[in-house]
């Protein structure tokens, strides 16, 4: 394999796979028709979530989330090329590669909620999800920090001649992070075997890229640091798959990491948190247009491959909103965590004086509810 990654296109060209000529014995990237059914499917499923978890929030019934409208490509694409043991660091945009690989949607729900059933048993804030079994590490607020643990895990598997990858996103305000420069320091002269994703999807929260970094595209870092690159188009979903197959294929074949910018675009706001119309007006509108908006040209490009119709298009939304809506209900009727669960997950053996605290705190709390009890309504 070349050591330069297949399909390499100019800094001023993006890797696009959509056509407007697709013909119905032309599939993309390698793909069955199994397979882009199934991107297009985990591309609704990310987007409905996200529909619910904002109307959650809106109502009151969850405090805090951040939606990727507009960036499902990226999640989608780069996941349906993962292996089962490949290691995924995001950082808070990239909740749809769980679902992509198949983690159960009541685990997000519950997370959203930080119930007795959350993973991080409430102790995160929503959008630092988890899941151990599909080696799906939390993410930070602190940005850039999980780069350098990428890295290193990436490291750890060349040493010990394990064939996974591990892959690593950051925005495109991440790339100015004295993180990022670690990670790719370390990548440039040791070649793990690891793939580190810039998601460009053009704000760093409200300040635009031609404000944060005078490199004419993010992907020309790269070069300083020995790191092959390649500029990808983020919405063409097949676009990255291919560029991300080609990537993870590199870094098993002991060849080095790659880094690959994603043209995208977040079509919401940062967080709940925030109100873009303050600072870019009404510009997402065009980004959900049939002509940008991911999910519409995929659709587009799957009625030309004559695999699409009205009457799928209805039953993939209904299928992924009841079922977003079923686990939601039940995380919101699930209890909270436990008093005692704080003291969970320090100690083996909790020391005397921890436990003393415990039962201290359970005794003073419980007491607390039965003397207010009714006092503070949800």
């Amino acid at each position: 394999m070349s050591s330069k990654p297949a399909g390499s296109a100019p800094k001023d060209t993006l890797l696009r796979v959509m056509a407007e000529n697709a013909k119905p014995d032309q599939f993309p990237a390698g793909l069955t028709a199994e397979d882009i059914k199934r991107m297009y499917e985990g591309m609704i499923l990310i987007r409905a979530y996200d529909e619910r978890q904002k109307n959650l929030q809106r109502s009151g019934r969850i405090g805090f989330c951040v939606t990727s409208t507009g960036e499902e490509a990226v999640q989608v694409g780069t996941s349906h090329a993962l292996e089962a043991n490949d290691w995924v660091y995001p950082y808070y945009r990239q909740y749809g590669i769980m679902l992509y690989r198949g983690v159960p949607l009541n685990v997000l729900a519950n997370h959203l909620y930080g119930n007795e059933g959350d993973l991080a048993k409430g102790r995160q804030m929503p959008a630092h999800y988890t899941h151990r079994d599909t080696h799906f590490v939390s993410s930070s607020s602190v940005i850039g920090t999980h780069l350098i643990h990428a890295a290193g895990t990436a490291m750890a598997a060349k040493y010990k001649k394990d064939p996974s990858v591990t892959v690593t996103y950051i925005g495109d305000g991440g790339t100015s992070s004295n993180d990022f420069h670690s990670a790719m320091t370390f990548a440039g002269v040791f070649k793990p075997p690891m793939v580190l994703f810039i998601v460009n999807n053009q704000y760093a929260i409200s300040l635009p890229v031609a404000k944060q970094c005078g490199a004419e595209t993010l992907h020309s870092k790269g070069v300083g640091y020995g790191v092959p690159a390649i500029r990808v188009d983020g919405n063409d979903v097949f676009a990255v798959y291919q560029a991300s197959r080609e990537a993870y294929a590199r870094a098993r074949a002991g060849e080095g990491p790659t880094l690959i910018e994603l043209f995208t675009y977040r079509a919401g706001p940062h967080s709940s948190s925030d109100d873009p119309t303050r600072y870019r007006g009404n510009e997402a509108e065009s980004w959900l247009s049939e002509d940008k908006d991911p999910i519409a040209r995929a659709r587009r490009y799957m009625q030309s491959l004559g695999i699409w119709t009205e009457a799928y298009e209805n039953q993939v939304w209904e299928e992924a909103r009841t079922r977003i809506n079923l686990a939601t209900s039940e995380a919101e009727a699930t209890a909270e965590p436990s008093w005692d669960s704080l003291f969970e997950d320090v100690y083996a053996e909790l020391p005397p004086a921890l436990i003393r605290q415990r039962d201290e705190l359970i005794e003073k709390e419980s007491g607390f509810e039965r003397q207010h009890e009714g006092e503070f309504p949800l």
